[in-house]
């Protein structure tokens, strides 16, 4: 019998006022997302006040997000994730959004906290810029070799 692989994360998308789509909000959401996360617009898919999506490094891994009514509304801390593998990779992420910060106070950040479990320490921190949903970037510390089965 043969095992079917379990699915993956590929895409989350979600609604905004169409006018946050039209040149200057797409190029705002672009340049943020690309200089701090380096996303990139795949320009062939986009539609004027009506659609970008933000490839997340991989063709298959992206952020769709549409023009139209109603709008997501989400609560504050909404958030989808991703992982890095390195301390370091969360730490840049970190300074780039709080560069950008500097010059546009539109971004909100959630600095560097730690969650402390023992076999393992959970780094986060969170970024929201002009979308519904903040992202969070999270780096999993293991304190030994296999603890994450143990987990």
């Amino acid at each position: 019998m043969s095992k079917t692989p379990a699915p993956r994360f590929n895409h989350v998308a979600f609604s905004v006022p169409p006018e946050l789509l039209d040149e200057t909000g797409r190029k705002e959401i672009v340049s943020f997302y690309e200089e701090v996360f380096g996303w990139k617009e795949l320009e062939m898919l986009r539609i004027d006040r009506a659609r970008v999506v933000l490839q997340c490094h991989l063709f298959d891994q992206f952020v769709y997000i549409v023009g139209g009514s109603p709008v997501t509304t989400c609560a504050p801390l909404d958030h989808f994730g991703l992982a890095v593998g390195s301390l370091e990779e969360l730490e840049a992420v970190l300074e780039r959004a709080k560069k950008y910060q500097e010059r546009d106070d539109r971004v909100e950040i959630i600095d560097h906290e730690i969650e402390d479990h023992g076999v393992l320490k959970l780094h986060n921190c969170y970024f929201r810029y002009l979308l519904p949903m903040m992202v969070e970037i999270q780096y999993y510390e293991l304190g030994k070799e296999g603890a994450l089965e143990t987990f």
